[in-house]
């Protein structure tokens, strides 16, 4: 069986350098089995100003899956964004629709890659006057480095949340096309550049990113730049590692509604706790006990901890609520019913985890403050004296 796959690996290789560069972006890679979820990481910092966020995906190789990890590239021109590309289930068969570059963002079947991309637009970023601009809300930029930012929360309205990395078939995103998505599929697009193509050949032949090998659960994650895949600031687990980050296996929720107009401002409503960037300690912030650092850590990672099982639990029942309403065939009324009571219940436990998350950072701060206040000076006498 493997020597068979192999061969028809190489097969498929040969027939792909046969075919024109500009023609070769439309074959796509289509296996029997699907994908694995996608993993939880931290995003790294963005390196300069310019690049843009490409998310991390599962692609298919002679060995079976393996992670790419997500990394910052630089666009291949101005005013592009990049398009995600996604596996779609098409009569019998997970097929592949690689991802381009183009002046919208458009349909990458409803998955919730993180980071902006919500599975439904893109709200990490935008272009004006030739200058790149960063939500802060959803994306990790040291200010101090890139000064183009502003902080708009995203919100969701429609969008189911989980870490599935697939479209359609049993378990994957229900999400379709809509109108403007289709136009933006006909638009000019730019393929994934020789940097993109290098760091995905990159992964193919390291095998400690094959699904068979991390189970999962990639060693590397995501990396700052294309083909980084060792050093500090690579992302070296597939689980969160920053105590001020929380999961991004998140709720249940919903579509994004656009971003307001006045983009260095802050939406109404709630946010999402998968796009809230890691706390950036600024340049010229004063360094506190070490140890005081530690158990600060310890403490957010696990407070995190208990609230990422909370959602999962919170997820679980949902999911059997749902299973249970399909088994009876029921109508759409109580369908909807059920999806206004989780979202309501959803809304309070994240309503719930952030104020937990408030308290603790609060009551941190007062510690590290007090530790940071310096010894009083002049008479020690006891009082009375």
């Amino acid at each position: 069986m493997r020597i068979a796959r192999l061969l028809c690996s190489l097969f498929l290789a040969v027939g792909l350098l046969a075919i024109p560069t500009s023609s070769r972006a439309q074959v796509a890679v289509s296996v029997r089995i699907g994908p694995p979820v996608l993993p939880v990481y931290v995003e790294p910092i963005c390196p300069a100003p310019g690049f843009i966020w490409v998310p991390g995906y599962w692609a298919y190789g002679p060995d079976g899956y393996f992670w790419v990890p997500g990394t910052w590239v630089e666009p291949p021109e101005v005013g592009l964004l990049w398009t995600p590309g996604y596996w779609g289930w098409d009569d019998g068969f997970y097929v592949w629709y690689p991802g381009y570059w183009g002046p919208e963002v458009g349909y990458y079947g409803g998955i919730n890659y993180g980071f902006g991309y919500t599975g439904v637009g893109f709200f990490g970023g935008y272009w004006r006057g030739g200058t790149y601009y960063y939500n802060r809300s959803v994306t990790n930029v040291d200010v101090t480095v890139v000064r183009n930012t502003y902080n708009t929360t995203v919100i969701h309205n429609n969008t189911t949340i989980n870490r599935v990395s697939f479209n359609g078939g049993s378990g994957g995103t229900t999400a379709r096309p809509t109108s403007r998505e289709i136009e933006v599929a006909h638009q000019h697009h730019v393929q994934m550049t020789s940097e993109q193509t290098q760091h995905q050949q990159a992964a193919s032949s390291n095998r400690t990113l094959l699904a068979s090998v991390n189970h999962g659960r990639p060693d590397v994650a995501a990396t700052p730049r294309p083909g980084e895949f060792k050093g500090r600031r690579a992302v070296e687990t597939g689980r969160p590692v920053s105590p001020n980050r929380p999961p991004e296996n998140r709720k249940e929720a919903t579509r994004p509604v656009k971003p307001p107009e006045n983009h260095g401002r802050t939406a109404n409503g709630g946010r999402t706790l998968e796009d809230r960037p890691p706390s950036l300690r600024p340049s010229n912030a004063a360094r506190v006990n070490p140890a005081l650092e530690q158990k600060h850590q310890r403490e957010m990672g696990k407070l995190h901890q208990q609230q990422d099982a909370e959602r999962q639990k919170a997820q679980q029942r949902h999911v059997q609520e749902e299973q249970k309403l399909e088994r009876q065939r029921a109508d759409q009324p109580r369908q909807e019913q059920l999806q206004r009571r989780q979202q309501q219940q959803l809304e309070q436990l994240n309503r719930k985890h952030d104020q937990q998350t408030q308290r603790v950072q609060e009551r941190q701060q007062r510690e590290v403050q007090k530790q940071q206040k310096p010894e009083p000076k002049g008479d020690k006498r006891p009082p009375g004296k």
